[in-house]
């Protein structure tokens, strides 16, 4: 099958991605009508496939994900997603930018919740699975399909970018593991040029967790691998770790500023980030936000939050000075899980910070994109 065919096999519109068959099926569909302006199921259908048509004309690409199946002992990031796009459904900004951007909306990974990577599954398991999945088709087409989140997520990501390679993405997670499949695809596309910036609480370096390859705490690890190392993974705000930052600068070569670091010298650590991307050569940036890299007082609705950690306007002004200098061709945020809110506003109050995060990385692309096109004479440039 064709690209297009392909993706709109793969995914489901927006907001359908969580597998529901009563409860919280009336709720799924009311974010859906409301995403698509459509008066019912088969109106969302129509609608979705319309947005998949215009992929080649987009700047910009939004992805939902919504699997925690490789997070911690807490979860709930599986409704991130979900709840993000109905906060943004009210930011004014945010359709604002959105237009502006031409963004397509390509919906949602469908998760099946005890699935993570199809690596870690047998034969029978893939097998099993596809049948469920992908019902009409016949078997030797359901036989190349993936059907584990990370899995179906790098490939449809692959697919997009083999329709619209300018185009940059932009990601709802589920846990921190649903950001290796969008650096898988970015390196395929942006190679040498290509750094990522993860605002993280946590190093995410482990090279496995209990025999696990790919989950949030290994995510980082395989990136910097797929990076070739030489500092091109930078770290923003760590402070829960059981080692010190020299361990894994020496040992894998990343380049970190802890929390405490950021929150003394502020500009001046925003000014060490930047020269330090022009130094390696870096033109091409992934920001990750993992929502527990912002300090818990502002951000408890996440499975691990900690004190000490960065300040909104700190992360803010990290992806302002990104999008002014450097080229952010993806962003996304993750690990934002309202049902575990540690205090009876954390909920909301970390559903508008993640918002306001989506709407500066929006407007560092477009930073990105009008820069592009201006080098060009204001035509579209290819990649």
């Amino acid at each position: 099958m064709d690209a297009s065919t392909e993706l709109a096999t793969l995914l489901r519109p927006a907001g359908g991605g969580l597998y529901v068959v009563s409860t919280g099926r009336a709720e799924q569909l009311a974010l859906q009508r409301a995403l698509y302006g459509a008066d019912d199921e088969a109106g969302v259908v129509a609608r979705w496939r319309d947005d998949l048509a215009r992929i080649a004309q987009a700047d910009v690409l939004l992805l939902g994900v919504p699997s925690d199946v490789g997070a911690g002992f807490v979860r709930g990031a599986n409704l991130g997603p979900q709840a993000i796009r109905t906060t943004l459904l009210g930011r004014a900004d945010y359709r604002d930018l959105a237009a502006r951007a031409r963004l397509v909306d390509l919906g949602d990974v469908f998760v099946v919740p005890q699935l993570l990577h199809d690596e870690m599954l047998g034969a029978g398991q893939l097998e099993a699975s596809r049948r469920a999945l992908y019902p009409e088709l016949p078997e030797a087409e359901r036989a190349a399909l993936p059907v584990s989140p990370l899995s179906i997520a790098e490939r449809a990501l692959r697919l997009a970018l083999t329709l619209n390679p300018r185009a940059r993405l932009l990601v709802f997670g589920g846990d921190h593991s649903n950001a290796w499949p969008v650096t898988a695809a970015l390196h395929e596309v942006h190679g040498e040029e290509l750094a990522i910036v993860q605002f993280d609480a946590h190093t995410d370096l482990l090279e496995e967790r209990l025999g696990v390859r790919y989950c949030f705490a290994t995510w980082s690890y395989h990136a910097n691998d797929r990076l070739g190392r030489r500092g091109r993974l930078v770290q923003l705000g760590t402070r829960a770790s059981r080692r010190e930052e020299a361990h894994w600068e020496s040992t894998l070569d990343v380049r970190q500023w802890w929390a405490s670091e950021c929150n003394a010298k502020g500009e001046g650590a925003i000014d060490e980030v930047l020269a330090h991307l022009r130094a390696i050569g870096a033109r091409k940036v992934y920001v990750s936000n993992d929502i527990d890299g912002t300090d818990a007082s502002f951000a408890d609705a996440t499975g691990t939050p900690e004190p000490g950690g960065l300040t909104p306007a700190f992360v803010g002004r990290v992806i302002e000075r990104l999008g002014q200098e450097l080229d952010v061709v993806a962003g996304d945020v993750m690990e934002v899980a309202p049902p575990i809110a540690r205090t009876p506003d954390g909920a909301a109050r970390t559903l508008s910070l993640a918002a306001d995060y989506v709407c500066e990385t929006l407007r560092a692309m477009l930073r990105g994109r009008d820069a592009a096109r201006a080098r060009h004479g204001g035509a579209t440039p290819s990649v």
